[in-house]
């Protein structure tokens, strides 16, 4: 299993990237795999190792991801779009655009599913409050309330995403070039999605199993 390479990408280290819908969804409806998941940012050094297996292995599956993410050509190419305004952040605002044209797919697949779908990751979530990290049990009240898995879908949810991501970021404040450049680029950003995307889920199914397997789940 790749790991996401820290000192390639020191400036992502600082911050929460901030797509949990992907995490989410490649979760594979497993409460504790979902758990670790979403809180795998929040989770620091060997400090994975304090939580169950099953929660660890979500953390593992979570930091594969992220790392199948940002060595992936498509990848690579769609982040320049960001790169010049953003450097090394290009690649968490990347991460919002996939969960963005994610969103948009679940819904076309049917608007009532997709909120289950959200609906049952919260549920599923709440019976894991009292392990959450305490910055991660901080934020999700608002997660939930504001339904930012839902919400990735509009443009107006991407911005309120982009400016939070600017608000976790230690060396950028201005979310609103990230904004414009989104919707300039918004057809090859598509279209990039289209791309990636199937890819990261079969990588994302085949690891899950494998994380599931040496944690002896």
């Amino acid at each position: 299993m790749r790991r996401l390479n820290l000192n390639r990408i020191r400036g992502l280290q600082y911050i929460v990237r901030m797509n949990f819908l992907a995490h989410a969804y490649l979760s594979f409806e497993h409460p504790e795999v979902l758990t670790g998941n979403m809180i795998s940012d929040f989770v620091k050094g060997r400090k994975k190792y304090d939580y169950p297996p099953a929660i660890l292995a979500g953390i593992n599956l979570h930091r594969a991801i992220d790392a199948f993410t940002d060595d992936h050509p498509v990848t690579k190419a769609a982040r320049n779009v960001f790169k010049p305004v953003y450097g090394l952040y290009s690649t968490a605002f990347m991460d919002i655009v996939y969960d963005h044209f994610l969103g948009k797919e679940l819904a076309r697949n049917g608007e009532e599913s997709f909120q289950a779908f959200t609906k049952n990751v919260y549920r599923q979530l709440d019976a894991f409050l009292p392990v959450f990290p305490e910055a991660f049990r901080n934020m999700y009240p608002y997660m939930k309330k504001q339904d930012w898995l839902y919400n990735y879908q509009f443009i107006w949810g991407m911005n309120n995403s982009f400016e939070g991501l600017a608000r976790r970021a230690a060396y950028i404040s201005d979310s609103r070039p990230a904004a414009r450049l989104f919707e300039e680029n918004y057809a090859a950003l598509e279209r990039w999605y289209g791309e990636f995307f199937p890819s990261l889920k079969s990588f994302s199914l085949e690891t899950f199993h494998k994380v599931l397997e040496e944690a002896k789940i």
